[in-house]
């Protein structure tokens, strides 16, 4: 069985390059679907979800090539297939938003339901609301989503939540609608945004970019672009908080910094700063760790909300600690990724005062006794490289000897 072997008390130092954004990956790919001409793609992870999507615009008639590592090329000259298969429609969330540029492109699709992770009910309403009102019929069996229509034609859209991929399925239909369709109460994450600059270097027209008011002027056609997948800016916030608790000096690479401005000012109340040269952010050692209350010494409270907010994945929990006054104090809400910053670790006023622990040693007092169980090496998680990640952080290369063979990627 797979599994990940962590052995505590080890500095983080070195440089990483981040990854590309999964949820701009995986809307940008099906868009390629909207022109004829050839699309390249540039910082696309390698991970098991965008293969997915690959093979889901193979399966309706594009050409997918891997030219190089991150580098994607599509060329959908000629859509053949109008359904997609159920299998790979259930595997994957993202499979909804192929609805949008086979509606603008092709005017027909079939969709089985799309599948996914599941973290409760994950409504499609809004999907197929503003879908509606730009002039789609659907019809629902419990087996497939039928949808059709001759034109699509610009609408006043107000999206009854921000939903991410229900503002990207809407924008990709309405590219090429006639008129003009304005989109309120939009998402505005940086993957809605990273495929609305691909979209418009496509010869989209797309204005308000980065709000919640999209405008939307349709254009005749699009042609062939290059684009570039954004940072994980998720994954930059997980490497900033683990620098700073192991006390270490970590680089990353094209982290967007344009994007972290509200992780920016979060992680500042908790003691933890860096510098940014062009593209690329420095943690430096002697991270404070130091919480700001609020005003009136009141214990502060970080919580995940939609963006520009501060960005969270579903699990959110409150750490507590003692009273708010004495260097030891309640801790604020926080999101998962930075429970181990500050769980037990750091009061309202005072520096981190429990150490992380290293692994406990076996009797012998020699290695750790997982490692002497035959754990050797970190496993590659099936959705993204995350053992050479820590590898690349702690000085190591990949296939060392003295870690174990990679396995080969997904």
């Amino acid at each position: 069985m797979e599994q990940f072997v962590i052995e505590g008390g080890h500095e983080l130092g070195g440089t990483i390059t981040a990854s590309g954004n999964k949820n701009a990956a995986l809307k940008m790919i099906p868009a390629c679907l909207l022109t004829d001409e050839p699309v390249t793609l540039r910082n696309v992870p390698d991970i098991l979800d965008v293969h997915v999507v690959c093979d889901i615009v193979r399966s309706l008639g594009a050409s997918v090539e891997w030219v190089e590592p991150g580098v994607l090329r599509l060329h959908a000259k000629e859509i053949t297939a109008h359904e997609i298969d159920r299998r790979n429609a259930q595997s994957i969330r993202a499979s909804i938003v192929l609805a949008g540029p086979m509606l603008a492109r092709e005017g027909q699709l079939i969709l089985p339901p799309p599948g996914g992770d599941v973290i409760g009910r994950r409504r499609l309403d809004t999907h197929m609301l503003a879908l509606q009102r730009l002039g789609a019929q659907i019809t629902y069996d419990r087996d497939h989503f039928r949808m059709r229509a001759k034109r699509m034609i610009g609408a006043n859209i107000l999206l009854d939540e921000a939903s991410v991929t229900a503002t990207e399925n809407t924008l990709m239909a309405a590219v090429t609608a006639e008129g003009i369709t304005v989109i309120r109460n939009a998402a505005s994450e940086p993957h809605v945004q990273d495929l609305c600059h691909m979209l418009n270097a496509m010869g989209a027209q797309i204005e308000g970019i980065g709000s919640n008011v999209l405008t939307v002027h349709g254009v005749d056609k699009l042609h062939g672009a290059e684009a570039r997948v954004g940072a994980d800016y998720l994954e930059v916030g997980s490497f900033i908080g683990a620098a700073a608790v192991t006390g270490g000096q970590v680089t990353i690479k094209h982290a967007d910094p344009h994007y972290l401005d509200m992780i920016a000012l979060v992680f500042d109340r908790l003691g933890v700063r860096w510098h940014t040269e062009g593209q690329d952010i420095t943690i430096p050692r002697g991270q404070p760790l130091t919480i700001a209350p609020d005003i009136g010494d009141r214990v502060p409270e970080i919580k995940a909300q939609p963006w520009p907010a501060f960005p969270s994945g579903p699990d959110v929990h409150r750490a507590r600690g003692g009273d708010a006054g004495g260097g030891h104090g309640a801790l604020p809400r926080v999101d998962v990724r930075l429970a181990l910053l500050l769980r037990g670790q750091a009061g309202v006023h005072g520096r981190a005062h429990h150490p992380v622990r290293p692994a406990p040693r076996d009797r012998a007092g020699s290695r750790p006794a997982a490692r002497r169980a035959g754990a050797h090496h970190l496993a590659r998680h099936p959705r993204g490289d995350c053992a050479g990640a820590c590898r690349a952080l702690r000085g190591g290369r990949h296939g060392d000897p003295q870690r174990g063979p990679d396995r080969p990627g997904v």
